[in-house]
Parts: C-alpha cells; sequence; structure tokens
C-alpha cells in the first residue's frame, strides 16, 4: 500500500531525475537495493543494466562503488556523501575512509552563464564594481567557482559566485532524497542503522545553510574578532557591500600552502615558527574559543610572511560550548590515564554510548586499543593511526559522535599529517599543555561548575513540589483502569504489515478457489448450444475472469517472494 501512496507523491517533472538516480546506481552495483525499495519496475529500469550492475559489483569493493555513483550524480550527493562522512555511528569504516576521497572538482560553468548571476547579485554591471575581473576560475567546485578580481582602491579580491541553477538542482535532489528516506523508514525497518528520514532533514538543513554565503562571511569575520590580538594568524577582509546570499567578495591572501616545504624552505620559512603557530591556532580555537575551522586542509592555509598563518574558507566549522571542552578534557585525562572503566562511564555521561550499550565489551575493546600505546610519548602517539583503530569499535557499539566532535577529530587528524610534514620533531602537546591545565583549573573554581549546580538544584526543588500531584494522578489512573503503555516499534509495523498482507492473500486464494470451484460445477449443468443464452455467458466469463485473477494472484506471490 506504501508504495502506491510513494509513488503517487512523485511529481511527473521530476521523473527523469530518478529515472537518472536509479540508472547510475544499478550501473554501479545497487540494483538490488533499487529492487528492494520496488522502484527498478516502476521506473522501468532495463534489466540488462541491473546485470551489468551486478558484473561491476564484482570488480570493485562496495565503498568504491557508493563514492563513484555519488560523484556521477553531482553536487547534492557529493555533498549528501561528505556528511554522512562525519557519522561513524552509521557506517562501517571502509565506506568512511573512501568517502573521504569524494572529489569536489568539477569542471566550470562558461562564463557567458556566470557573468548574469554576478551582475544580478551586484545590483549593476561587473565594471562599475570591480576595476578588473578575470573571467578565468582560479577553483571550480561542484557549488560554486571563484574569480580573481581587482577593486578600485587596487585591493586583490576573490570572488566566490554559486553556479547558476544549482539550486533549483538541489531543491529537487532533496526531494528525492527525502521521498526515498520514507521509503527506506517504511520497507527497510530493523535493516537500516538510522533513522533515514532524521538523517534526510539534517542534510538538506545543512547542505541549504552551505548555499548561503552569507553564513560563510560571518564565520570569517568572527574568526577575525577571536583572532585580533594574534599576530600570528590572518583571516581575510570580507566587502559586505558586495556580499549576498550567491556571492562573496573577500580579501585575497596571496602565500605558500603550507604542505609545500620546497617552497616553504626557498623562501626561507622557518618551519618550527611554522608548527608553533600551528599549533596555538587550534589550540586557541578549540580550547578558549570553541570556535574552529573544520576544514584546514593544506589549500585553506598559506603561510604569509613572518610564518604568518593565513586561513580561508570558512564554509565548514565546528561549535564547542564550555560543557563540551569540559566533556572532552574529562575523556582526554581518562584516556591518557589508560582508565577505561572511566572512559566508558564518561562516553555514557557525554550521551556518545546509550546506557544500554554493553559496557564490558567496550569496556575491554577500549583496554585493548589503549594497551598498545602504553608507554608511548604522547609525540610518538600517530592520531591517524588511532583515528583507524577507533573507528570499528565506534560502528559496532553505535557510538553516537556528535557531528562537531567528529569535525574536531578529523580536524586534529589534518593538521597532525600537516604538522608531521612541515616540522617532523614538533612536540604540539607540550604547546597545548599548559592551555589544558589552565582549563582543568576554571573547571574546578565556583565560577565553572556553580551555575550548572544552582540549576540542577532548581530541576530537584521542582520535581519534589511536583511528584506529589503526580503521584495522586498517577495512582487514580491505576485505580480507575485507564493506565496504558504505549510501545512503537518500527521492525514491529513492518511485520505486523506483512502479516496482515499474508492473510489477505490467503482470504483472496479461499474466495477465488470456491468461485472456480463452483463455477466449475455450475458450468456443466449449462446449456452450451449456440447460441448461448444470457446466463451461459454470464457464467463462462465470470469462470474466465475468476481464472485470470488467480493467476494474477500467483504471479504477485511468486514475484514477492524473488524479491524478498
Amino acid at each position: 500500500m506504501f508504495r502506491d501512496s510513494f509513488l503517487f507523491r512523485l511529481r511527473p517533472r521530476h521523473l527523469a531525475r530518478y529515472r537518472r538516480i536509479a540508472e547510475v546506481l544499478a550501473r554501479h552495483g545497487f540494483g538490488a537495493v533499487l529492487t528492494q525499495l520496488g522502484l527498478d519496475d516502476r521506473l522501468n529500469i532495463p534489466r540488462r543494466l541491473l546485470r551489468r550492475g551486478v558484473e561491476e559489483s564484482e570488480r570493485r569493493p562496495p565503498a568504491v562503488r557508493l563514492r563513484l555513483a555519488l560523484e556521477e550524480l553531482g553536487p547534492t550527493f557529493i555533498k549528501l556523501g561528505q556528511i554522512a562522512s562525519t557519522r561513524p555511528e552509521i557506517l562501517p569504516p571502509s565506506v568512511l575512509n573512501e568517502l573521504a576521497n569524494l572529489h569536489d572538482n568539477v569542471p566550470p560553468d562558461p562564463w557567458e552563464t556566470v557573468l548574469p548571476l554576478i551582475e544580478a547579485e551586484l545590483g549593476r554591471p561587473l565594471a562599475e564594481v570591480f576595476a578588473a575581473f578575470d573571467p578565468t576560475p582560479m577553483a571550480s567546485a561542484s557549488l560554486a567557482q571563484v574569480y580573481p578580481a581587482l577593486l578600485p582602491d587596487g585591493t586583490h579580491v576573490v570572488v566566490k559566485a554559486q553556479r547558476p541553477d544549482v539550486e533549483r538542482l538541489i531543491d529537487v535532489d532533496l526531494q528525492i532524497l527525502g521521498d526515498i528516506a520514507h521509503l527506506m523508514r517504511e520497507r527497510l525497518p530493523g535493516f537500516v542503522p538510522f533513522d533515514a528520514v532524521e538523517m534526510a532533514d539534517e542534510f538538506a538543513t545543512a547542505l541549504r545553510e552551505e548555499l548561503d554565503y552569507r553564513r560563510e562571511g560571518r564565520n570569517a569575520d568572527r574568526f577575525r574578532e577571536n583572532f585580533a590580538g594574534a599576530d600570528f594568524v590572518r583571516v581575510p577582509r570580507v566587502y559586505w557591500e558586495y556580499t549576498t546570499r550567491r556571492l562573496m567578495v573577500q580579501e585575497r591572501l596571496r602565500g605558500i600552502k603550507i604542505d609545500d616545504l620546497d617552497a616553504l624552505d626557498a623562501a626561507g620559512l622557518d618551519r618550527h615558527r611554522i608548527a608553533l603557530h600551528a599549533s596555538r591556532l587550534i589550540v586557541q580555537e578549540v580550547l578558549e574559543d570553541g570556535f574552529f575551522h573544520a576544514d584546514p586542509h593544506p589549500g585553506n592555509m598559506l603561510i604569509l610572511a613572518d610564518e604568518v598563518i593565513g586561513l580561508i574558507d570558512f564554509g565548514t566549522v565546528g561549535f564547542l560550548d564550555e560543557r563540551d571542552k569540559a566533556n572532552l578534557i574529562r575523556l582526554y585525562i581518562a584516556i591518557i590515564q589508560f582508565d577505561a572503566p572511566s572512559a566508558v562511564s564518561q562516553l555514557i555521561r557525554m550521551g556518545i554510548a546509550d546506557p544500554t550499550v554493553d559496557e564490558l565489551g567496550l569496556e575491554r575493546d577500549l583496554r585493548r586499543l589503549l594497551r598498545r600505546y602504553k608507554g608511548l610519548p604522547l609525540k610518538d602517539i600517530s592520531a591517524t593511526e588511532l583515528l583507524a583503530e577507533i573507528q570499528p569499535i565506534i560502528y559496532e557499539y553505535r557510538l553516537h559522535v556528535p557531528s562537531d566532535y567528529w569535525l574536531l577529530i578529523k580536524t586534529l587528524v589534518v593538521l597532525e599529517g600537516v604538522g608531521k610534514r612541515v616540522a617532523p620533531e614538533f612536540d604540539v602537546f607540550e604547546v597545548s599543555g599548559p592551555y589544558v591545565q589552565r582549563f582543568l583549573i576554571k573547571l574546578a573554581l565556583p565560577t565553572s561548575w556553580g551555575p550548572e549546580a544552582l540549576r540542577a538544584l532548581g530541576g530537584w526543588a521542582g520535581f519534589l513540589n511536583d511528584l506529589p500531584g503526580q503521584t495522586g494522578r498517577l495512582m487514580s489512573r491505576v485505580e480507575q483502569g485507564r493506565l496504558e503503555l504505549r510501545i512503537q516499534d518500527p521492525a514491529t509495523e513492518y511485520l505486523a504489515r506483512q502479516v496482515t498482507r499474508g492473510a489477505n492473500r490467503i482470504i483472496q486464494a479461499i474466495l477465488l478457489g470456491a468461485l472456480i470451484v463452483g463455477l466449475a460445477l455450475l458450468l456443466p449443468n449449462l446449456d452450451l448450444t449456440w447460441p448461448w443464452r444470457l446466463l451461459t455467458w454470464i457464467a463462462v466469463l465470470g469462470f474466465s475472469a475468476v481464472v485470470v485473477l488467480a493467476l494474477w494472484l500467483l504471479w504477485s506471490i511468486w514475484r514477492s517472494g524473488r524479491r524478498s
């Protein structure tokens, strides 16, 4: 029943895109998923394409095929993969690692199609705003293109322009993803280890935020304010008079990529000072500001004169409030003390581990992991290797790592990789130690824990005040027999629907069998001499119709069993 209502919601103008998505998935070996969802027949996917997809699945691992399919489907699905790669509790490590390789470099749109968008956002001709504008893009991604330009006062800027028509395509894709998510909830309960509808909604919100460049500009301004007194970081200025939802004009920073070691050496820059500045940057933005750059790949970190770090591209950022920082510090202390039971308890307090988690199993795996690093100096511990060993534990125990935490972990891993290339002997823990100690002292002060304690005390006071009335109402319902316990389980609902469908088919089969038998007994007593009488016509046509219905029922049962 749901399949019919699901397809009834499809708008005809989306069918072409639906078929395109289904054909790409089938070609990359995911035809079985389409069959399970009932989309292969409804969208007329050729059987030869499904067979070719099976051959493809034998040549490449599933994770690689998934990445290639997402890249082929365009910007919405590329971003979907990038966001999904921050959810280690729902995807196995092999898929997470492959999604990290998603390529977002695509051929640029022709200048003739981009120019009208830029002028429409500026509200005037290009020549009235810029003294010079290079129509050849410096960079081209799935959502935007970046151009170099010159303001009338001689300031070099970069202009980030959204691709024409990308919003329309994303809106269509988001509607389709929402429909598929509802279909997965209905047809695959218990088989998908996450709420597909909830994830689709989160993804749609995140992607629509990324399409608004005013948000990225505000992030840049906040970073500039946070590091206003720092002489080792520079954040480009945003020209708000020219910046809109689909266009951003920003000061251009010219420097050397942080991983271009030959260029750094040729310029006479001190790699140790660069590593020191990078460490101070990450420690301040994480432990002090709680607002960090979550995409610090080498292309977004430029080394300017005097080893100053120039940060660009603030589309992806992370947030940590005081409670987050305190929880992470406590977890960090439990880990470096190799205290697995305390680490498990802290994970439960943080909501990362469910209270019903297998504590003994999780504690055993954490202890086994920590034992491998016992006795090693902190500077010899590789964050990359540690992350690779943590991912299977996260997936096995379904640890819900908040997206900001996961962004922080990935950020630290990227920075560690860059740091080891720039200055292999640099010890980031030596730099971060004083900051951690200051934060621990701050946690111990009443100004830190006092407000939370007062809130908790107020909550208990309210609970105790309401307890007599709540208890009285509960006992009254028990006495009147009106106490109900409601449990809702999608897997149980799905099983109930399947049982209902099976019972309906049994009833249909019994009724059809009775009609066939009754009509078969009636036919020998009819006068079959030509021309037939009205009663004879009714009996013969009725018998034929019943036989056709019986054959249809058999075919439907066979087809359903084949799909299962």
